[in-house]
């Protein structure tokens, strides 16, 4: 299983859907996205998770469809944050430092937003358990 393939992607919607501080917080604010998840010298993103409110409802190998996120960095970065669950601090930094690229998404608002910002970090953290 390679990160971000399709198996790995659908092992990620289910430990999204088994942390209920995620998809509960999620799905108080009415969250539906497509997010994106890949490397920053691909041109497109190399899978996908669709949430609906809070709820990731399908995930899997990347197939054209249009996103709402698009989160690049490199394998080595994204290996030492699934390793060791991100903070915010940790997330700040990886933003501001470039090691972590939203080619598509706000990033500024997301992290400015409690009710948005909290899930965020506790979806690293169900990557981490994939």
């Amino acid at each position: 299983m390679a990160l971000f393939d399709d198996a790995w992607m659908k092992g990620f919607m289910e430990q999204w859907n088994a942390e209920p501080a995620l998809y509960e917080a999620l799905g108080n604010i009415n969250f539906s996205s497509v997010i994106g998840y890949g490397f920053p010298k691909d041109d497109t993103c190399k899978g996908f998770i669709a949430v609906e409110n809070g709820k990731a409802v399908e995930a899997g190998e990347y197939d054209g469809r249009d996103l709402n996120w698009d989160l690049r960095a490199e394998e080595k970065n994204w290996n030492k944050w699934l390793s060791k669950e991100i903070g915010m601090t940790g997330l700040g930094l990886a933003f501001s430092t470039g090691k972590l690229k939203f080619k598509k998404g706000d990033f500024k608002a997301m992290i400015s937003d409690p009710r948005m910002a909290g899930p965020f970090i506790k979806s690293f953290g169900a990557m981490g358990r994939v």
